[in-house]
């Protein structure tokens, strides 16, 4: 007789059946999953915290404002969805649909990509 993985009870059904009830499948699963989906949330917690911060400094749609601006906001330059290289050699950041452009040592252009 097999026994569920996650609470060793007696398993009643199909042969390959691993876990006794789905409550006990989605612990086992989640337990496994754990350090994986810690790690995915930080980094989509940062992605949308960057959105917002871009968003709401930019409003219009093109816009300058400074490094201290976007740092004490909470802004992480670290965490961005894609790059866009200009045929001028400019490299613009975006967080989805947001993006910026470093202009010189404390200036940026934040700008916002059409769909």
């Amino acid at each position: 007789m097999k026994t569920c993985l996650e609470c060793d009870e007696k398993i009643v059904g199909r042969e390959d059946k691993k876990f006794c009830s789905d409550g006990c499948r989605n612990s086992y699963n989640n337990k496994m999953n754990k350090d994986s989906n810690n790690f995915m949330r930080n980094v989509n917690n940062k992605l949308r915290k960057n959105y917002r911060v871009l968003s709401e400094l930019n409003p219009k749609g093109k816009r300058k404002t400074s490094r201290g601006k976007l740092l004490s906001k909470g802004f992480e330059f670290e965490f961005f969805t894609n790059l866009l290289q200009t045929k001028t050699g400019n490299t613009y950041y975006f967080v989805y649909n947001q993006g910026y452009l470093h202009l010189d040592n404390d200036s940026f252009m934040l700008v916002k990509k059409q769909q």
